[in-house]
């Protein structure tokens, strides 16, 4: 113990200085409790300033927005040199032509359901109504792709007295394009289809290119009447076409005769199904009704119709017969198959080599009948005719007798 108390009292450290440890203690202490104090008055002096600088600014704007206020208020006019009265007479001075029947472009811009705004760049907005948007009857007119931002082409045709707009119409314009896409096709003399919308005792009203054309009884191919043809597409050519007197006068007989002078004798036509019958169904083939007998099917017996064909079908008939006077049509699938029943097992196969099989039937429809004229020549040689080999008529050749042929030495027939 003694030896480490003497150890430990052996050592010498430096003297402190007390004056200069108390000052130094004293200002450290000073210094570090000043600091804080002193940072935090600086921020919020910048606070407050920051929040005056704010303030006056949203007074000054304030002072602005009120000073404006009060000049719209009293003196809305004051340091403008365009006035109303200005503007007024400039629209005064603008060339627009509001007269009924003018033609002008406009844009339209809202629509609802009586019809639509346009704006043709006139002293007020044009309105078009909704009877006037279309030729054809509509119940809003974005049916005929009038909607918001359409530009396009309209015609005046009256004014609103309650606020002097005008009132335009698109309907009239279709109009004139109707009659001369109507005048076009007679000129052409085209067959074109027409629905029956109408009637009255002397004829059924038809709807042509947006037109309501008059079909005479007496031009209907059929003895229907107007409530059987009610809603049907019948084929119309045109008679009488008069955009001034507003007359559109049709005949379905003439268009049907065109249509019929085309059915030769075994050719082959597309046609649908109509409706079926326990003797055959009836074929559309272009707006003529033609008979598919049930025994013209097939080759093989049918015991339901209806396993084989269904309205609305459609399939390729070849033409047997054509009555004109009777307005009668014979078809066939019969004649087509390549091998009896595939009319019944294999329909398609049928119409696929429906025109090669036609063929082959008009080659022996036309063999049988230059034998038919030959055995007619054979017997009336005064006809002054012959028949070459190929089945072509000519005149008589050299080698026969100009009074005829010698029939002295033709055996009898019978012993």
């Amino acid at each position: 113990m003694a030896s480490l108390a003497q150890q430990i009292g052996g050592l010498k450290c430096p003297p402190f200085s007390t004056a200069m440890n108390s000052k130094s203690l004293f200002n450290s202490k000073n210094h570090h409790c000043s600091a804080l104090p002193r940072k935090r008055s600086v921020i919020s002096a910048a606070a407050v300033a920051i929040t005056n600088a704010q303030t006056r600014e949203r007074m000054k704007l304030k002072e602005m927005f009120e000073d404006a206020y009060e000049r719209c208020r009293t003196a809305p006019m004051e340091g403008v040199s365009f006035t109303v009265d200005d503007f007024n007479a400039a629209l005064e001075k603008y060339d627009f032509n509001s007269e009924i029947g003018t033609k002008v472009k406009g844009t339209v811009f809202k629509t609802d359901g009586n019809g639509a705004l346009v704006d043709i760049t006139a002293k007020s907005s044009a309105y078009l109504p909704l009877r006037e948007a279309s030729i054809h009857s509509i119940k809003h007119v974005g049916e005929a792709g009038i909607v918001p931002g359409l530009r396009e082409e309209f015609v005046i045709i009256g004014e609103n007295e309650a606020d002097d707009s005008l009132i335009l119409s698109l309907r009239s314009i279709q109009y004139d394009l109707a009659w001369e896409r109507c005048r076009q096709l007679q000129a052409e003399d085209v067959v074109l289809k027409g629905k029956v919308v109408g009637g009255n005792k002397g004829g059924v009203v038809a709807l042509v290119e947006g037109l309501r054309g008059f079909v005479p009884f007496s031009q209907v191919s059929t003895k229907s009447t107007a409530e059987e043809l009610l809603d049907k597409e019948l084929p119309l050519k045109f008679v009488e076409v008069d955009e001034e007197q507003s007359r559109l006068v049709l005949s379905n007989r003439k268009a049907m005769a065109d249509s019929q002078a085309q059915l030769g004798i075994g050719s082959v036509v597309v046609g649908t199904v109509q409706s079926l019958k326990p003797y055959g169904a009836f074929i559309d083939i272009g707006g003529i009704n033609g008979l598919l007998h049930v025994s013209q099917i097939s080759h093989d017996r049918i015991s339901d119709l209806a396993t084989v064909l269904q309205p609305g079908d459609t399939l390729k008939v070849m033409i047997l017969s054509h009555d004109r006077e009777r307005g009668r049509v014979s078809l066939s699938t019969k004649k087509l198959e390549p091998t009896p029943g595939d009319m019944i097992r294999n329909p398609k196969l049928v119409f696929e080599k429906a025109e090669e099989m036609a063929q082959t039937f008009r080659q022996r429809i036309a063999q049988a009948e230059a034998m038919a004229r030959a055995d007619m020549l054979r017997f009336q040689p005064e006809s002054g005719l012959t028949l070459s080999s190929e089945g072509i008529l000519g005149p008589l050749t050299s080698d026969l007798p100009a009074e005829g042929m010698d029939l002295s030495d033709i055996p009898p027939a019978e012993e």
